[in-house]
C-alpha cells in the first residue's frame, strides 16, 4: 500500500515537473515575441500637466498636433530604425510645434520632446492590446508632466487606424503574422502569450 502511494506521489511530481517546465518555456518564448514586438514599435506618450480639466483638455491639443505631424512624416517608413530616425531628426520641430499649441491655448507652460527606453503596462487599445514591457517612446511632457497621461503607438500609426485596419497597418510596418496575433488577439494561444509577457515582466521588476 505504501508503494503504491509512493508511486502515486512520484507520478504527481513528474506531471508538476512536466508542467513547469512547459510554462516556463512557454513563459520564455512569450518574452521572446514582445520583446521582438517591441523592437518594431514606437510608442507615444503625453503627459499633462496635472490632472484639472483645462490640462487635460490641453494634454488633447498637443496630441493632436503631434500626430498630425507624425502621421505623414512616417506614413513612408520601412521599418522602426527609419521611423526612429526620422523622429529624432524632428525633435526640436515637435518641441516647437508643442510649444506653439501650448500659447496659443493661453498657457505658459515649458515642453519636453525626447525619445527614449520607457516601461508600459499592458495596455488595451481599440483594436489590437500591446504587452507590457520597455518600448521607445516619444514623451512629450507638458509643464509638470504630474497628470494623467496618454498612450498610443505612433509606428506603426495604430493610433489613426479603424480596428479592420490594424493588422494590414502593422504587417505593412514589418510586424510578422505572429506579432499581429499577438497584439490583436486573434487567436486565443495569443491572448496566453500576452499575459504571460505581462506576468514574466512583473517578475522582472521584483527582481530589478
Amino acid at each position: 500500500m505504501k508503494t503504491e502511494q509512493a508511486g502515486r506521489l512520484k507520478l504527481l511530481e513528474i506531471v508538476l515537473l512536466l508542467f513547469l517546465a512547459a510554462f516556463l518555456a512557454t513563459g520564455a518564448l512569450a518574452l521572446q515575441t514582445g520583446q521582438e514586438l517591441s523592437d518594431k514599435v514606437v510608442r507615444l506618450h503625453v503627459l499633462a500637466n496635472s490632472d484639472s480639466e483645462e490640462d487635460q483638455a490641453l494634454k488633447r491639443k498637443v496630441r493632436d498636433r503631434i500626430l498630425a505631424y507624425t502621421e505623414p512624416l512616417l506614413a513612408g517608413s520601412a521599418g522602426r530604425e527609419e521611423a526612429e530616425a526620422l523622429l529624432r531628426g524632428r525633435v526640436p520641430e515637435l518641441e516647437r510645434i508643442a510649444a506653439a499649441e501650448i500659447r496659443a491655448s493661453g498657457y505658459d507652460y515649458g515642453v519636453a520632446v525626447e525619445l527614449e527606453d520607457t516601461v508600459f503596462p499592458t495596455r488595451e487599445y481599440e483594436g489590437f492590446t500591446l504587452p507590457a514591457g520597455k518600448y521607445l517612446a516619444l514623451r512629450v511632457v507638458i509643464g509638470e508632466g504630474a497628470g494623467r497621461n496618454w498612450w498610443c503607438v505612433v509606428f506603426p500609426p495604430l493610433c489613426a487606424a479603424a480596428s479592420a485596419e490594424v493588422p494590414e497597418t502593422a504587417l505593412a510596418a514589418g510586424l510578422s503574422p505572429s506579432q499581429v496575433g499577438l497584439i490583436t488577439e486573434e487567436d486565443q494561444s495569443y491572448v496566453l502569450k500576452s499575459k504571460l509577457v505581462e506576468f514574466w515582466r512583473g517578475l522582472e521588476a521584483e527582481f530589478d
